[in-house]
């Protein structure tokens, strides 16, 4: 990876040397031989990456340092010194720096040093293009008018300003990136990145180089150095998504972190120390997998320091027409459909529907009736045959004499409090109908299924052996 580079230094031989070794690596070099001179080239061109001599005349290195952290946010500054003490690199890594390396200058520490800075400077503004693409497509708050999200937003509007570490719970699909992004934005870091790690898609052997980085060489296949997550996320936040698929060894070393912000890259020997605020998230119930072993409770208590729950969709089916009229106007913008309109009666059926797969589920729904019916009303026999049976039919009165009793189970109240088992059948009924159809859907992949309904693949085997439903 090529960038430009600034030098500042006061000894002519030391800008020589860099912007030799800079060079043979195809970088482009420009110098300044005080601080004073950086800045002005600052002001008016600013580099990818920048070498900083400590002790300058006038204004020194440290008071420069100070100034290019507090106006080029993410800009990566490599310190370099000939009286270089513990004490002083320290005190630049506090300030702001990058790294921090001694003279004389090694080529090999050089090289290094500069392509890991320029991979920081690259993974940052990818990250905050990538945060502005997010923030102008998705929502930043929970779309919905029913109490449980207005009481979630308001919590949300307190907690976010604050410091204060959060542990989001919920089911799959009941939106937890977006209250984790909903709290960075409205926090005092929401100029800084937020990065966001998904626990149970990073293999087990991956993981520590993830989150803290490693050096070249330091396992099989790390051809060159990487910086992990939480560097990146420095002065920001880190959003620690499925916290509770993370393997027991991980937990421990996460532990450490969070409490020191403290670590060292994997193969590393420099301590490196960042400041991060942690959001975490997981569809698991925390309290049952630290009584089954899986999961530590002492990082359990660590990141709960303020929870917050999200209710299923099904506990909030007012907010239905809400959600639907959002992500309609979403995908007229983002792919130029055709609106369509969903009858009353079809709104009816999808409120009674249960939504396993929550709010994502429902998205997925929308788009699918846009692609099918694009342009066109969408009424209850036009929706998929889960549908169906969503809303139950209203049972037909019989006809009495006045005064006189109802028929014996002539009535569906009567049916209710005398029949418990058939209620338990039809709902059985209607579950087996329900993963029928979306294993069609999945074309009988059951990872697919699991993810679009929320269930544990374990659980869903279950299911499926239970309602002796063929599995190809």
């Amino acid at each position: 990876m090529r960038g430009q580079i600034l030098i500042i230094d006061d000894e002519e031989g030391i800008r020589f040397s860099l912007r030799g070794i800079l060079e043979d690596e195809g970088h482009e070099v420009i110098e300044a031989g005080s601080g004073e001179e950086g800045l002005e080239l600052l002001g008016t061109d600013i580099p990818d990456m920048v070498f900083l001599d400590i002790w300058l005349p006038g204004m020194d290195g440290l008071e420069v340092l100070e100034t290019i952290a507090g106006q080029y946010k993410g800009l990566p500054v490599i310190m370099i010194s000939g009286h270089g003490t513990i004490e002083t690199a320290v005190q630049a890594l506090k300030k702001g720096a990058f790294d921090f390396i001694e003279k004389p200058l090694s080529l090999e520490k050089v090289v290094v040093a500069t392509r890991n800075g320029l991979e920081f400077s690259r993974l940052r503004q990818e990250n905050l293009a990538l945060k502005t693409r997010i923030n102008s497509e998705q929502p930043v708050s929970l779309t919905g008018e029913s109490e449980a999200i207005r009481n979630l937003n308001d919590v949300i509007s307190r907690v976010a300003p604050t410091e204060s570490w959060v542990l989001i719970t919920g089911e799959n699909g009941t939106g937890k990136e977006i209250v984790a992004r909903s709290i960075h934005n409205q926090s005092g870091r929401s100029d800084n990145p937020l990065v966001a790690v998904n626990c149970a898609a990073i293999p087990e052997e991956l993981i520590e180089s993830e989150l803290f980085g490693h050096e070249k060489g330091a396992f099989t296949g790390a051809e060159k150095a990487q910086v992990g997550k939480f560097e990146l996320a420095d002065g920001g936040t880190l959003f620690l998504d499925e916290i509770g698929d993370m393997s027991l060894k991980t937990q421990a070393k996460i532990l450490r972190i969070l409490q020191e912000q403290a670590f060292e890259h994997v193969g590393g020997r420099k301590t490196i120390t960042v400041d991060v605020r942690v959001i975490a998230a997981t569809n698991k119930n925390l309290p049952h997998e630290i009584e089954a072993g899986n999961f530590r409770e002492d990082l359990y208590y660590r990141l709960k320091v303020f929870p917050l729950e999200l209710p299923p969709l099904r506990d909030r089916s007012g907010d239905i027409p809400l959600l639907i009229k959002d992500f309609e106007e979403t995908l007229i913008q983002q792919h130029g459909f055709k609106p369509i309109a969903f009858t009353p009666e079809a709104l009816e059926v999808l409120q009674h529907y249960p939504w396993p797969g929550n709010v994502r589920e429902l998205k997925n729904f929308v788009e699918r009736m846009f692609i099918m019916y694009a342009g066109d009303q969408v009424t209850p026999d036009r929706l998929p045959p889960e549908f169906q049976v969503a809303v139950p039919e209203k049972p037909t009165p019989v006809p009495t004499e006045p005064d006189a009793p109802a028929a014996e189970g002539g009535s569906f109240d009567a049916l209710i409090a005398d029949g418990p088992a058939d209620l338990k059948q039809a709902r059985a009924d209607f579950e087996a109908r329900f993963l029928e159809a979306k294993l069609k859907e999945c074309d009988g992949n059951i990872s697919q299924l699991a993810k679009a309904i929320g269930l544990e693949r374990s659980s869903l085997y279950r299911k499926l052996k239970a309602y002796k439903i063929q599995i190809d």
